[in-house]
């Protein structure tokens, strides 16, 4: 091998090397300061593309939980409201009971009658203020409710409405029903009775509905979960690993600045043949 202080083969290898530790370094300290092995296209463009894929989904995934708890409020008000409806029937129905008596006398069945028409009149209150944002399933002509059921939008959960009105298909008790003897008290605790039977099923309903849209929302909560962790699985970088990688490649480094420097001394070595 001929030597020559024009070209200086050790040092040029010597530079290489440096240079590719120093690539190596700035691709670790990057992973370590981020926490990321592929922290742009840059780093792996195929894991890249599919980490962002999936990071669109978790994100739809956000709007499709908040449309759900935007939908469990709102059955979830018509469930608090239905059962008030049915507390309130139970209590009319004691009334109108208690005025079929016929040993009762007029004033005795008007005051029934009174706390019977005061009942039924809370019920239609409750009827009408049974909103959550701007959504009421029990009045009549109520909103059924639907939530998004996937991050594509192309499923929908759906709950819907039941009419909890007076004189509706279930509460048969109509805005002035009331009783002024025995015979009309009768006549109204057959309604009432009905109307217990069809108010209980119709929030059995929505409580199934609230039940199907609190399932579906921990089902989405875990889908997510299982997308992050799939991500971080490809994209994740072991700090650990890392870590001891930057150690190793410092100490490389500096024996790459120690290789460098004896070969630029090299050409100095010839001089010594002229003296």
């Amino acid at each position: 091998m001929s030597t020559s202080i024009i070209t200086n083969t050790s040092a040029m290898v010597a530079l290489q090397n440096l240079n590719n530790t120093a690539a190596q370094l700035t691709t670790t300290q990057n992973r370590i300061s981020t926490g990321l092995k592929v922290s742009s296209a840059k780093d792996n463009g195929a894991i890249w593309a599919i980490a962002q894929n999936q990071r669109s989904g978790i994100m739809a995934l956000d709007q499709v939980k908040d449309s759900l708890n935007r939908a469990q409020s709102t059955v979830d008000v018509a469930v608090s409201a239905g059962q008030s409806i049915s507390d309130l029937l139970n209590q009319m129905k004691a009334k109108a009971l208690a005025a079929t008596d016929t040993s009762l006398d007029t004033n005795s069945i008007n005051a029934l009658a009174n706390d019977f028409k005061a009942l039924r009149d809370q019920i239609g209150k409750i009827v009408q203020n049974a909103d959550f944002n701007g959504a009421n399933m029990i009045k009549t002509g109520g909103s059924s409710v639907y939530a998004l059921a996937n991050a594509a939008g192309t499923n929908k959960l759906t709950v819907a409405a039941v009419n909890l009105g007076l004189g509706g298909g279930n509460v048969t008790v109509t805005a002035a029903g009331t009783f002024t003897s025995n015979a009309t008290a009768s006549a109204q605790l057959s309604l009432v009775n009905a109307s217990i039977t069809n108010v209980n099923a119709a929030v059995a309903k929505l409580g199934t509905g609230s039940t199907a849209v609190q399932t579906h929302l921990t089902f989405i909560g875990s889908l997510q979960d299982t997308l992050t962790t799939g991500v971080g699985n490809l994209v994740d970088a072991d700090v650990a690993k890392e870590s001891a990688n930057l150690t190793a490649l410092q100490t490389k480094q500096q024996l790459g600045v120690q290789a460098l420097s004896i070969a630029n001394q090299g050409p100095q070595f010839l001089l010594s043949l002229f003296k």
